[in-house]
């Protein structure tokens, strides 16, 4: 005996059936670099200020701070508001387009991960999170390098005395004319060597998400938020030796002859003897108070442009 279908119960089939297509297919690859642009400009928005007292504290002379509340109270009172938004510029370019970078790759490296390297998976497992992290971080990196170089070397000018630069485009234009490409890219490989803690960003993303929905009822912009936050608290904290050592030598002079640091080594070297084993961890505060709130709201910009357009 056959039983008729209503119009209405089968346009609802119809939609079922397209939703569960749609669950299937796996979103464009260009999607993670278009999310990505959202995800810098939150980034940039909520963790500049935050980001320019780490610079002040990692590359100061011994003694010019007593600490971030200082360096923060110091900036205050001699430069004002305006002193926290120093370097903003290229960041907040710099920030869209390496967010878009390495988000987009990310997730690339992520499909690509799961047709070639797990395919018989349902999912992609936590190794392949890890290596498609390393190989977001190290892609970044050839974006990341020339413009941290700029904002940092804007941050790090307190007054008339130390300002050399008038802005990023007289940055990329002297640095350029002292030493060529070779200039703006002189911390290429500190760059990929700090990116390369990515691994424990993206495994640990990985590992929030999934103990927050097999044990919470938190929604989906709420995991992303929470997940985002704590994975990048864990990534700043095995990553920050290598940011101090980044920082030195994307602050040391551009022009070859007159470098303090020619090799990465020597500014680890440099470091440690200046103030021993804490010197890698100037500035550690600032970091990881930003890192919470700017990586939660940016990640989950990401994941709900990511949804809206798929």
């Amino acid at each position: 005996m056959s039983v008729a279908v209503t119009d209405g119960e089968d346009k609802y089939l119809e939609e079922v059936a397209a939703a569960k297509i749609h669950q299937q297919t796996p979103p464009p690859k260009y999607l993670g670099f278009v999310a990505g642009t959202f995800s810098g400009v939150t980034k940039n928005a909520v963790g500049h200020p935050f980001d320019t007292i780490k610079v002040r504290l990692q590359t100061a002379p011994k003694g010019q701070f007593k600490g971030p509340i200082d360096c923060a109270l110091q900036t205050l009172r001699k430069e004002g508001i305006t002193g926290f938004y120093k370097g903003f510029t290229p960041p907040l370019v710099g920030w869209v387009l390496m967010d878009s970078v390495m988000l987009g790759s990310l997730h690339i490296y992520r499909r690509y991960c799961k047709e070639y390297l797990y395919p018989k998976e349902e999912k992609l497992p936590l190794m392949g999170h890890i290596i498609a992290g390393l190989g977001s971080g190290w892609t970044v990196s050839f974006v990341a390098a020339p413009i941290e170089q700029f904002k940092a070397r804007l941050q790090v000018q307190y007054d008339a005395k130390t300002k050399i630069y008038n802005g990023p485009v007289d940055v990329v234009r002297k640095l350029f004319k002292t030493s060529g490409i070779r200039g703006l890219y002189s911390g290429l490989l500190s760059t990929m060597i700090f990116r390369t803690n990515f691994i424990f960003w993206w495994g640990s993303y990985e590992l929030f998400t999934q103990y927050f929905e097999q044990n919470t009822q938190m929604s989906k912009p709420s995991i992303n938020f929470w997940s985002g936050g704590l994975s990048a608290t864990v990534f700043w904290i095995f990553a920050y030796p290598s940011d101090v050592v980044k920082q030195t030598i994307m602050t040391d002079s551009p022009i070859r002859s007159q470098k303090k640091f020619p090799r990465w080594i020597d500014a680890a070297k440099y470091i440690y003897q200046e103030n021993g084993w804490r010197g890698f961890t100037r500035g550690f505060g600032p970091s990881i108070i930003r890192s919470f709130p700017a990586n939660a709201a940016a990640l989950a910009a990401f994941e709900a442009v990511m949804r809206f357009l798929h």
